[in-house]
């Protein structure tokens, strides 16, 4: 039976994941009870309904700082550096996705955590991968800084885990497509960026091929996912830092219909970029058995509803009507 969750710190909280995973742990843990922290982008709207922190995830002593202040007793780490953006600064990204990492495993001995969640991604995988359903269990060998600092992440979670009993729990994400926050610089960014262009411009260009299939995922299936697997009963899990979850997966053409069907006179093109190299590095699709089986993962969305809540929603958001 792993320990409970009272005062838990999320660090990244105005990022794509932070921005909506604060909230939604805020309303089921209430909104003194979880802590935000941010770096470079300052918190606006509903995540400055609770405490805020302003933290640099690879200086130890102020995460030290924060944790002693409010009596945290799990984290979730969300600073990151992604995948093109990690191409564009290795160094930076290795800092930040490891370096800052490791800090917290030390701290979560150090304070005794009871939880730390950082989550993974299908960044881990590289070309050896079956692009069908790669399984939980595969070769590790990813061709990006970015799938580099993940795979280490992850041994260094379950290092920690079976050397000094260290609760550290992970996930690996596909790309997620949300409402609320643009992506920050990763190869799947090209799911959230066409919505906002059909809508605004009616028009969007590609940055990867029309075949191109991806995992992909809708935040709020990506929020109930962290929360399950923190929330989890510590004895039903055999893995800790590595689950493959999956929800969705399709190709840039096929998004770009199912769009059209919804936004008449959308127009699109595909010019691939340099991302396009590292989109042909990850599978198509995921095996998730594990999770299902371990901690009950199920994802409530699929393409038809996403695209639909996605358009409805940022209609909305963009004060304009796209039919």
């Amino acid at each position: 039976m792993g320990q409970e969750m009272n005062n838990i710190l999320v660090i990244g909280s105005t990022g794509q994941i932070g921005s909506e995973l604060t909230p939604a742990l805020r309303e089921n843990y209430g909104a003194e009870s979880v802590v935000g922290t941010y770096w470079s982008t300052e918190p606006t709207g509903d995540l400055t309904n609770g405490p805020m922190e302003k933290l640099d995830v690879t200086d130890r002593e102020s995460i030290a700082e924060v944790i002693e202040k409010h009596d945290i007793d799990s984290v979730f780490n969300l600073a990151a550096i992604l995948s093109a953006k990690g191409e564009e600064n290795p160094q930076m990204a290795f800092k930040i996705n490891v370096v800052g990492f490791f800090h917290l495993l030390e701290l979560g001995l150090e304070y005794e955590l009871n939880r730390i969640v950082n989550p993974s991604s299908i960044g881990v995988f590289g070309p050896e991968v079956p692009s069908q359903q790669a399984p939980n269990e595969t070769v590790l060998r990813p061709t990006s800084m970015y799938g580099v600092t993940k795979v280490t992440d992850e041994l260094l979670g379950n290092y920690y885990y079976h050397r000094f009993g260290l609760d550290v729990r992970g996930l690996r994400l596909p790309g997620i497509v949300s409402s609320k926050t643009l992506p920050g610089g990763g190869t799947t960014d090209y799911a959230v960026e066409v919505f906002y262009e059909a809508i605004r411009e009616g028009h969007y260009t590609f940055f990867v091929r029309e075949d191109t299939a991806l995992p992909l995922m809708y935040m709020p299936d990506c929020v109930k996912a962290l929360i399950d697997l923190a929330e989890a009963e510590l004895d039903n899990l055999e893995h800790h830092c590595d689950f493959n979850v999956s929800s969705m997966s399709f190709s840039a053409g096929e998004l770009a219909h199912k769009i059209e069907e919804h936004i008449p006179g959308f127009t699109y093109a595909f010019e691939p970029d340099e991302r396009q190299k590292i989109a042909d590095s990850w599978p198509d699709s995921m095996d998730d058995t594990p999770a299902r089986e371990e901690w009950g993962w199920e994802p409530d969305y699929g393409l038809d509803a996403m695209v639909e809540d996605m358009i409805e929603k940022l209609e909305v958001k963009l004060g304009q009507d796209a039919t």
